[in-house]
């Protein structure tokens, strides 16, 4: 069997053996329980270090829990299931297994399941992280949020930032689409990232993190994009010399929970994880920019240099995936195409 199986089996027999300890419980009916009846256990996880904003905002999460409901919950965290052997993209399964109550993951790791998502993964789509968050807190994110669940076995309450990304490698600057020609590049588990980077010139590769870290590690990865924060925080930029800012995806990171577990609670606990998740994304995303900053600097000062393109220089990005665009029309809803200014 292999160590992936093993992981999941064992996961899995750890939850039917006693599922309260790993913060899953039966279903009884949407808010049938008491408050009185807790001690309710909560098992939050991501795949972050401690001190990234989602691992702080996490933390911010159980913090209110717990001032308001003291005993009667029991909050616990793993901030960083790759720590445990498992792989970043396993959060997926974990929660909708019931094993964690709530994790977060990049939206395109569901767009297999939920093609809507497709959409937001689109090049160049949002100007700016305020853009974003707008279409996000909006109208758009309700109808991905309706999709994802219709998709599932999530409750999302919400959406982190990853924010804009932007492209590293080992091998030369890239200001133009002809700079990335025969790289090859780690993408997340999206069509439309692919498509992108094969209008770009590029040879995406869509693997795990944690398979991307060990590649970059022994050179057998070219190119990589992510935010700057995030490059640092897996140490990439210990690997990579040369930065894009190419701001060419805007990622977002559904918060979601065990439904079954989730609508059993007691109705005030349900409402009072809405509020707690409103005010970690806001809180999360306060961290972000600074985040960014802090990244940027880490990544000069240990040798790396940033490009940062003009706008004609974008612009020949942009125009490089524009069949990406006509491909769209005919893929998603009038409505959707609305939200995000490619009308049909």
């Amino acid at each position: 069997m292999s160590r992936r199986r093993f992981l999941r089996a064992s996961a899995l027999l750890g939850v039917s053996a006693g599922m309260s300890g790993f913060g899953a419980m039966p279903a009884r009916g949407q808010g049938t329980s008491q408050i009185g009846d807790g001690p309710f256990r909560i098992l939050m996880s991501g795949y972050g270090p401690p001190n990234t904003s989602f691992s702080l905002a996490l933390k911010r999460i159980g913090d209110r829990l717990e001032a308001k409901f003291r005993d009667q919950v029991d909050v616990r965290y793993v901030y960083n299931i790759m720590e445990l052997g498992y792989r970043g993209l396993d959060i997926l399964w974990l929660v909708e297994e019931g094993v964690l109550t709530l994790g977060y993951q990049s939206s395109s790791y569901l767009t297999d399941r939920v093609p809507d998502l497709g959409l937001v993964d689109l090049p160049f789509l949002f100007s700016d992280n305020i853009t974003a968050r707008a279409s996000m807190d909006g109208r758009l994110g309700e109808l991905l949020t309706t999709s994802i669940e219709a998709a599932t076995n999530y409750r999302i309450l919400g959406y982190f930032e990853n924010g804009l990304r932007h492209i590293s490698n080992r091998v030369r600057p890239v200001r133009s689409p002809a700079d990335l020609e025969g790289l090859k590049i780690r993408i997340l588990p999206s069509q439309v990232h692919a498509r992108t980077f094969e209008l770009l010139g590029a040879e995406p590769e869509i693997m795990d993190l944690s398979e991307a870290i060990e590649r970059v590690k022994a050179g057998t990865l070219d190119a990589q994009e992510n935010p700057f924060a995030n490059t640092v925080t897996y140490g990439v930029h210990n690997f990579h010399r040369f930065h894009t800012a190419s701001n060419h995806f805007y990622i977002s990171r559904p918060i979601f929970l065990h439904r079954p577990t989730f609508e059993s609670w007691p109705v005030e606990l349900q409402l009072e994880m809405q509020e707690a998740v409103r005010d970690a994304v806001l809180f999360q995303r306060s961290l972000k920019d600074g985040e960014e900053e802090a990244a940027a600097a880490a990544i000069r000062e240990g040798g790396g240099e940033i490009l940062e393109l003009t706008p004609e220089e974008v612009q020949a990005f942009v125009d490089a995936v524009n069949p990406i665009y006509d491909e769209a029309r005919g893929q998603y809803s009038r409505e959707l195409l609305e939200l995000v200014g490619l009308q049909v």
